[in-house]
């Protein structure tokens, strides 16, 4: 249960921190709206308190969330930016995935 947990609180991280950079690149490249900065800034910070949720050091959370971040990426490329991901981008992700799970669910002493 507790990966179960730990992966879903990585990927709502991860969507958090996306829509915290995309909302200005909407602005910035596609003359959106400024207003959309004030969600992003919300975004931003939930990110930032999302990753202060794990129980663990923060060093290792940051490295594991990599890889989940790296999967996200790639599903918004697919889901969002309409661009199919390639067979070397799914390979990425499963390798990322496979370092995520390493890094966060292997037995320690601590």
């Amino acid at each position: 249960m507790l990966e179960i947990k730990t992966v879903g609180l990585f990927m709502i991280t991860a969507i958090a921190e996306i829509m915290g950079c995309y909302l200005p690149y909407l602005w910035l490249t596609q003359d959106k709206s400024i207003w959309l900065l004030i969600p992003a800034a919300f975004c931003l910070a939930l990110f930032a308190w999302l990753l202060s949720l794990h129980p663990t050091a923060a060093g290792r959370v940051y490295a594991a969330y990599g890889g989940v971040y790296i999967f996200v990426a790639i599903l918004w490329l697919w889901l969002v930016d309409g661009v199919r991901p390639s067979l070397w981008d799914l390979l990425g992700v499963s390798v990322a995935l496979l370092g995520m799970a390493i890094i966060m669910f292997a037995p320690r002493s601590q």
